[in-house]
């Protein structure tokens, strides 16, 4: 078997990926090696057409294929960035052995310094949801329609009814219209909307497109294809109730029901997993439980926004660096971070690291449970002491919400924080 030594082998070649591998280059690491599945880089990206990306990153605004090309072609000018598109990781060690296969090289391992996961997520399906009914053509992810529309060319349908208010189901109820087809409205189990607020105006409210919210499909039904599906409002508890049930006709159902981080690599290293975000237990640097792993992006816990996603993977990949060139410097004793009222988790979920001087804060990443208005972010040590406060007008669980944690807090020994939502 081929075997390989790089300092820093970063899997995944999406937004993640890219940002990452390219931060550790800029941050003195000689060897690098970016492994990605498909044929192509920018992951993602490439079937997102529409735009929005890049107003935070780069303070303009671009289609998911220009933000990739951005980093691919930066990426690509690093003589100490070597690429292999086309290959699948089979196996990560708790040593930082991976292993992968491709045409070129066939079944190969290569010995890293440091690993960063990238591998970013998948949509939950029809299966993962239980949806009763017969197997009928028709029934698909809404990612699974925008790469049929923007990739491939192909139109799934012509009468839509769209299943959960993810960004992407969002999208796609706006795409579909664009392309002629009667989207019928998009149906919402909770009682809020699941994706960013600007998605659901830019999407539905402009397009006359209506959202059900507290509503869900009960059943499938048709032949050889979807000819209508059931629908009725939930209770409290989220169940059907069966006097509101109702059919409309449709020929196809698109499923937004939630992504699901690509953790199977992770878990097979042995690594600690959150029940909450499905994705790594990690520090402040990115770093998983087991040393010299790190994660970013969406196999760490699913962004809304991809500038998001670059910004936490060049975290990873200069933390990566810094690891590989032994210059971590590790507190005696890390410090929990938890989640506190209406906050449904906290990345990361310790710090365990002395801040450098020249940096002034910690980030901390978090959703909320429910939708609030005019409340404060609070942060607090174990002892009740405020440490940090910030207000918002709005909060909800579709937008990722990021508070500021002064270093001097973390030098000065704290046992535990915890992040919680107060009225104003």
């Amino acid at each position: 078997m081929k075997k390989l030594n790089y300092d820093i082998v970063v899997i995944g070649g999406g937004p993640a990926g890219l940002a990452a591998a390219l931060e550790a280059s800029k941050n003195g690491v000689d060897r690098i090696l970016v492994l990605e599945r498909s044929d192509r880089l920018g992951g993602i990206l490439e079937q997102c057409i529409h735009n929005g990306f890049g107003l935070t990153y780069f303070k303009e605004e671009l289609s998911g294929p220009e933000y990739a090309t951005r980093f691919i072609k930066e990426v690509e000018k690093q003589p100490n960035i070597d690429i292999k598109t086309g290959t699948m990781v089979v196996e990560i060690t708790p040593d930082k052995v991976v292993t992968a296969e491709n045409r070129e090289d066939g079944l190969f391992e290569v010995e890293a310094g440091a690993v960063i996961l990238a591998m970013g997520c998948r949509e939950r399906t029809r299966e993962s949801i239980t949806i009763p009914g017969d197997r009928v053509a028709g029934v698909m992810t809404a990612g699974t329609a925008q790469r049929y529309v923007n990739i491939n060319g192909y139109l799934p349908g012509k009468e839509i009814v769209i299943l959960g208010s993810g960004d992407i189901g969002l999208i796609m109820a706006r795409r579909m219209t664009l392309e002629g087809c009667n989207v019928k409205g998009v149906l919402e189990v909770m009682p809020f909307s699941s994706g960013l607020i600007r998605n659901k105006v830019q999407c539905l409210d402009d397009f006359g497109i209506p959202l059900y919210l507290n509503h869900t499909v009960t059943k499938i039904h048709g032949k050889d294809r979807v000819e209508a599906v059931s629908i009725a409002e939930v209770d409290e508890n989220r169940q059907p109730i069966p006097e509101t049930e109702i059919t409309v006709a449709c020929d196809t159902l698109l499923l937004s029901v939630g992504l699901i981080p690509e953790n199977e690599l992770s878990q097979g290293a042995g690594i600690a997993m959150s029940p909450v975000t499905k994705g790594a237990v990690v520090d402040e640097n990115r770093q998983t439980s087991v040393p010299g792993i790190f994660a970013c992006g969406n196999v760490l816990q699913v962004h809304d926004l991809v500038d998001n996603v670059s910004a936490e993977a060049q975290v990873a990949g200069r933390s990566a660096a810094c690891y590989v060139k032994g210059e971590i410097d590790v507190l005696d004793e890390a410090i929990a971070v938890k989640p506190g009222d209406n906050i449904t988790y906290v990345v990361p979920q310790q710090i365990t690291s002395k801040p450098s001087e020249d940096e002034k804060v910690v980030k901390l990443y978090m959703r909320v449970r429910e939708p609030k208005e005019h409340i404060k972010l609070v942060v607090t040590n174990d002892a009740g002491d405020v440490l940090a406060s910030y207000k918002r007008d709005i909060i909800a669980p579709g937008s990722m919400e990021m508070v500021p944690l002064l270093t001097k807090y973390v030098a000065a020994g704290q046992k535990g924080i915890s992040v919680s939502v107060e009225e104003v």
